[in-house]
């Protein structure tokens, strides 16, 4: 670990309410400021004692077990679709906050970070008295699963380069590569959102996921493109997997000073990465 730029937290509380993505639950999420060194904690008001989990103590909940989002913990208390939160604490450096919510899924909002992004700035960043730490990448580390890999390589700053392949055209090979920083996150990523096949949508529904997805909030993209929305980049979904990618190595409680290289990453193989760089 290396010594940076000061830790952040947040002005005041802020709240917004909105549906799980994926369950369709109801869902009140409140932001507060933390003091330095306490990390990012998640707190489930909705059940006895309101348990909390600190993301320095979380372990990864079974990627197979619940699918196409990140869930943090096991059991009752477990916190399901942190990445897009994650995002946006991650883009806008902070480090101590507590999150309280009221059901198991965070709310999907918008889809993308950019909404979270908006709650974090309408509440006000402020910096604290000590110093931020980071994880200085000293050796490549690397995970695979079948036609899938994800690895970091030393480097100074926190870069990605991301390859998403779809077999269908709509979609088709998309790459793209960034230095993630706090204005570059905001304009190029923050916004992009999650997204799906039209022929998957219905399917998902089926097996009880997308509850709470409608036009608004998801990229639904048939033969022809985009379903009742317009492309907000004309490549979205490969900066939506990096949109992700951010927040599931945001479990990490603190930035990267790496090179990150993905090719058809997803929650599963990122979490593996998490879990090389947690060991050392």
């Amino acid at each position: 670990m290396t010594s940076g730029p000061k830790q952040r937290t947040i002005a005041k509380s802020v709240s917004v309410e909105g549906l799980g993505l994926q369950t369709g639950g109801k869902v009140r999420l409140t932001l507060k400021s933390s003091p330095a060194d306490s990390g990012i904690t998640f707190v489930r008001t909705d059940l006895p004692d309101k348990p909390s989990l600190n993301l320095r103590l979380l372990a990864l909940g079974s990627s197979d077990a619940v699918e196409r989002r990140t869930t943090l913990g096991f059991g009752p208390g477990q916190i399901q679709t942190t990445e897009h939160l994650l995002a946006a604490l991650s883009g806008l450096s902070i480090d101590n906050i507590a999150v309280e919510l009221d059901n198991t899924e965070l709310p999907g909002l918008d889809g993308s970070a950019k909404s979270f992004v908006d709650l974090i700035k309408s509440s006000g960043v402020v910096e604290q008295e000590k110093a931020r730490n980071s994880l200085k990448v000293g050796r490549v580390t690397a995970c695979s699963a079948k036609d899938s890999l994800i690895a970091v390589f030393p480097d100074e700053q926190f870069r990605i380069s991301y390859t998403l392949s779809y077999k269908d055209p709509a979609i088709g090979t998309q790459f793209y590569s960034i230095i993630v920083n706090e204005k570059d996150f905001e304009t190029e990523i923050a916004p992009a959102r999650t997204f799906c096949l039209e022929e998957e949508a219905r399917e998902l529904l089926k097996r009880g996921l997308g509850k709470g997805a409608n036009y608004d909030n998801t990229l639904v993209i048939g033969k022809a493109g985009p379903v009742n929305t317009a492309l907000r980049f004309p490549n979205e979904p490969v900066r939506h997997k990096i949109l992700d990618l951010i927040g599931d190595l945001y479990i990490l409680g603190m930035p990267i000073m790496g090179h990150v290289v993905a090719i058809k990453s997803g929650h599963a193989l990122n979490a593996e990465l998490v879990k090389k760089l947690r060991e050392g």
